[in-house]
């Protein structure tokens, strides 16, 4: 699917009323259960395969494989089950082992509606954050990529962390911001350290209102940190001015699967002899 039609679909969706609903699939059944219930974006990286594998989300930050070659790998599994819906690509944008204009050529190619910046070093913070600045792996190439995937006419999803990231990531040329709250919380594996949802809902509107005064059109969802669960969600709608939607990840396809299968198992184990 292509920038225009995709942005139309999402607009229509905005127009009636709607949410639009993004989720992460690190699997192609996650991506054909999403598509089933009608969600409106599909969201694969690196991180959705050690999440499905019962790891946290972070390991996706850490040197446990090579992230752009990851999410083709992923691709490669979930595009071909994908009907009507399209499909993001998790880019890690400050991979130094890759030509990222070339490499967003093949994400077009192969099938890919749009980038998304993942992983992402605004997840980093410290000494250590500081240091990634300083050496070349800076939030700017993550940017950067973005702006190089909207003149290649690829829908823009790109994670903001701050309100100087909206700002520049909305100059750069993004079709929906997302707001990130950090680490997600609840299940087996999610962050015990977040944010409340009352600071989350400032913080969103903070977010989009920088990202609106550079380009009034641009979407903006929310993500992440508390933002768990559907009424965690409705509340940031409930509680802010203009936000259309939600991504979740943890949310959409490890949190649903830990309680589905748990559930199913109990329910076997009821049986009676």
């Amino acid at each position: 699917m292509d920038r225009t039609t995709a942005l139309a679909r999402l607009r229509a969706t905005v127009a009636a009323g709607r949410p639009i609903v993004g989720g992460g699939a690190g699997t192609g059944l996650s991506a054909k259960s999403a598509e089933a219930g009608g969600i409106d974006l599909l969201i694969i990286y690196n991180s959705g395969r050690y999440r499905m594998a019962g790891r946290g989300s972070l390991a996706g930050l850490l040197a446990y494989g090579d992230a752009n070659a990851i999410v083709m790998e992923m691709g490669n599994e979930v595009l071909p089950v994908v009907k009507d819906t399209p499909v993001i690509a998790g880019v890690n944008g400050t991979d130094p082992f890759r030509l990222m204009g070339p490499f967003l050529d093949t994400l077009k190619r192969a099938g890919f509606a749009g980038v998304q910046n993942f992983p992402t070093v605004g997840l980093i913070d410290g000494v250590f954050r500081a240091n990634l600045e300083e050496t070349g792996m800076s939030f700017g190439l993550e940017i950067d990529m973005i702006a190089a995937a909207h003149e290649r006419d690829l829908l823009t999803t790109p994670y903001a962390f701050d309100t100087d990231q909206a700002t520049a990531m909305a100059k750069a040329g993004a079709d929906v911001l997302v707001p990130h709250m950090g680490l997600t919380t609840s299940g087996t594996i999610g962050a015990q350290t977040a944010i409340t949802l009352e600071e989350a809902a400032v913080k969103v509107q903070e977010l989009h209102d920088a990202a609106k005064r550079v380009n009034p059109d641009i979407l903006v969802l929310c993500h992440g940190g508390p933002i768990a669960e559907p009424a965690d969600a409705q509340y940031i709608l409930d509680h802010t001015e203009g936000i259309v939607g939600f991504y979740g990840a943890s949310s959409m396809e490890r949190l649903p699967t830990e309680l589905a299968i748990k559930a199913q198992a109990e329910r076997f184990k009821s049986l009676t002899l």
